[in-house]
């Protein structure tokens, strides 16, 4: 590689403005680490007019990111825009044509055509790099890719959005509704002020499973429909419930190989108040790793807000920098296998089950005959009137059951006078 590096920047939202910031305080850092001197020639964004925390250098902005490639000389690119499809896959998938290195921390790109950009950066013999895609700061893709390389991965699960995981530790620390909880987040800049649904509907967190999967297993990304479920329907109710148990609720990221089928999901979890995913907080991801001859290995960082983001990028930067061209996910594309889905209606979990009721004879036996029905049983229960209301809420821990019998099982409450909301379902994670 050369001795001057001209860099382009894409998409300046949060993370684009935190990097040009970062590339322009450390670059002396940079190419004292890397012998490489590094210039910013081209940035791109909808709107130079917008508020920014500084001002962007006119001479190099461009409102078409695609007239970067007819214009300017690039040796590496920084995709930052975040869309799935549209723009961001387009200009990806030009720079690696082109010959040009790309970083990204696209986990929504990266989840839907990782497979097929892969591809482009092997064929055209350049680095595709997105470390700042899964779990923030935490170097995870580096350290399967390289550091876990002889080991066969057989799990990977963990936490993988800070910004859920903020909000459930902040309703649980502060005793405040999810609503309330969620505007905090938002104007500490942990959650996304216009629209943080991928965030909170788990979407974010399966976008990183997939990535995961991809390396830790050396599969073609999962095109499956899996479980997915986000933290919308959590209320401070099961939380405290949950703490009065001796558990905490957490979003989880699972992927597992399961009778050498991938079985990959995302939802809320009912875990340990003294097991070492209870006790990660705020805004951080923990990653859990599961192999052999490692046996369990654990990664903790931030995993919400610009700066581990940037710490990524920057940490993908230097190694295109000081290294040779290396595989995307590890080893070549044409190695990378498909796999089988594992049948989710065999997944099985012990069950929190919370149901808001008419205090009124009969009720109570009826919600646990309906269980018996459906192979579920009873391993503990727990009822508290509400007498001023003629209410209940009664909540069911249960032993094993799957997610077939479950989801059958509790359609059936919809249509009862007697169980005033549809009941509320975490499954327990072991």
């Amino acid at each position: 590689m050369k001795n001057i590096i001209n860099i382009a920047v894409v998409g300046l939202g949060q993370v684009g403005i935190y990097l040009l910031n970062e590339l322009n305080t450390k670059k002396k850092d940079i190419e004292l680490k890397t012998g490489k001197k590094i210039n910013i020639v081209a940035v791109s964004a909808k709107n130079i007019s917008k508020k920014r925390s500084f001002k962007v250098n006119k001479k190099i902005f461009f409102k078409n990111p695609l007239e970067i490639f007819n214009k300017t000389k690039v040796d590496i690119l920084f995709e930052a825009i975040g869309l799935p499809d549209g723009v961001s896959k387009k200009v990806v998938e030009t720079a690696l044509k082109n010959k040009i290195h790309v970083i990204t921390p696209n986990k929504a790109l990266i989840s839907k055509h990782g497979d097929y950009l892969g591809k482009l950066a092997e064929d055209n013999n350049v680095n595709l790099e997105f470390e700042a895609s899964v779990a923030g700061g935490i170097p995870i893709l580096r350290t399967i890719k390289e550091g876990l390389a002889t080991n066969k991965i057989t799990k990977v699960y963990g936490i993988l959005n800070g910004t859920s995981n903020y909000i459930l530790s902040e309703m649980r620390n502060s005793k405040d509704s999810f609503a309330n909880v969620l505007k905090k987040a938002q104007k500490l800049g942990y959650a996304e002020p216009g629209n943080p649904k991928l965030d909170l509907n788990g979407f974010d967190a399966f976008a990183k499973v997939r990535i995961l999967s991809a390396l830790a297993f050396n599969t073609k990304i999962s095109k499956h429909k899996c479980l997915m479920e986000g933290i919308e329907k959590i209320e401070l109710k099961d939380i405290e419930i949950a703490n009065q148990l001796n558990l905490r609720i957490k979003l989880l990221g699972i992927s597992e190989i399961i009778n050498n089928q991938l079985f990959e999901t995302v939802h809320p979890c009912l875990v340990s108040k003294n097991s070492y995913i209870g006790n990660v907080g705020g805004v951080m991801n923990a990653v859990i790793l599961e192999g052999k001859p490692v046996g369990e290995s654990i990664l903790q960082g931030e995993g919400a807000g610009p700066g581990p983001t940037s710490s990524s990028l920057l940490s993908d930067l230097i190694s295109i920098l000081n290294g040779s061209i290396k595989k995307p996910f590890g080893i070549s594309g044409n190695k990378r296998k498909s796999i089988k889905c594992y049948d989710v209606d065999n997944y099985t979990n012990s069950l929190y089950l919370r149901f808001e009721v008419k205090d009124k004879p009969g009720v109570l036996s009826k919600i646990t005959n309906r269980l018996a029905k459906y192979k579920i049983s009873v391993k503990r229960l727990i009822q508290t009137p509400n007498k001023k209301n003629n209410k209940a809420t009664v909540v069911i821990i249960t032993h094993k059951a799957n997610e077939l019998n479950s989801k059958n099982c509790l359609s059936i409450f919809k249509k009862d006078k007697d169980i005033l909301k549809y009941p509320t379902l975490i499954r327990i994670h072991n």
